[in-house]
């Protein structure tokens, strides 16, 4: 493949890193209560995102495009999955915010693997993730070139500034977490990443609903 091809996807997969998304909300809220588990979390996207670039390496993801039913009940799943996240977040916040010395920062409810867990969950339960592999990958695929390896190759490029985008957010979310780890700041954020991965799955299970 061309360098001037591997550049340009490059910086689509750039453009679409910075655009905040579920799993941008979803490291910043676990980086809020441990920065290495968001870190992880952040990694287990970038991993998730490379099983995605695999299966349309080998065709299954295609499913998504022929299939409506599957592409609805694997958004209504990615929806219920993200409200759970967001629900479950917003029940502690307000446990937290109910403890008599408010001053102590929330206990870390989030381990690497718990957070490497919920990022690629996240990212395997997005279909917006195959389709958008589905629709761009086979335009970088050369006429007559192996098919399975330059999906990866691809995928291994969106996975790489997908995880240094991510981490980055987990990096500067732990250096400001003297801020952050004011009551009325640490909560109100908490409060309000948790509300928007929950209107997002609202918004996902509704629409695949209503289709």
């Amino acid at each position: 493949m061309a360098p001037v091809s591997l550049l340009a996807f490059a910086g689509l997969c750039l453009l679409l890193s910075v655009t905040p998304g579920p799993d941008t909300f979803l490291v910043l809220r676990i980086s809020l209560q441990n920065a290495g588990a968001g870190i992880a979390a952040a990694f287990g996207s970038a991993a998730a995102a490379l099983v995605w670039a695999a299966l349309v390496g080998v065709g299954l993801a295609a499913v998504l495009e022929e299939s409506a039913a599957v592409f609805r009940w694997l958004k209504i799943a990615g929806g219920l999955y993200l409200l759970y996240l967001g629900v479950s977040s917003l029940i502690r916040a307000r446990r937290t915010s109910g403890t008599a010395c408010p001053e102590v920062p929330a206990r870390r409810a989030y381990s690497r693997r718990a957070g490497f867990g919920a990022g690629a969950f996240s990212t395997l339960l997005n279909p917006k993730v195959g389709l958008f592999y589905l629709a761009v990958v086979p335009q970088f695929i050369p006429h007559g070139g192996n098919t399975l390896n330059t999906a990866l190759v691809l995928g291994a490029i969106e996975s790489v500034i997908g995880f240094l985008y991510l981490a980055a957010v987990a990096v500067v979310a732990a250096k400001a977490m003297a801020w952050l780890q004011r009551p009325r700041v640490s909560r109100s954020l908490e409060r309000g990443s948790s509300g928007i991965l929950a209107a997002l799955g609202l918004g996902m299970v509704a629409s695949s609903a209503g289709s």
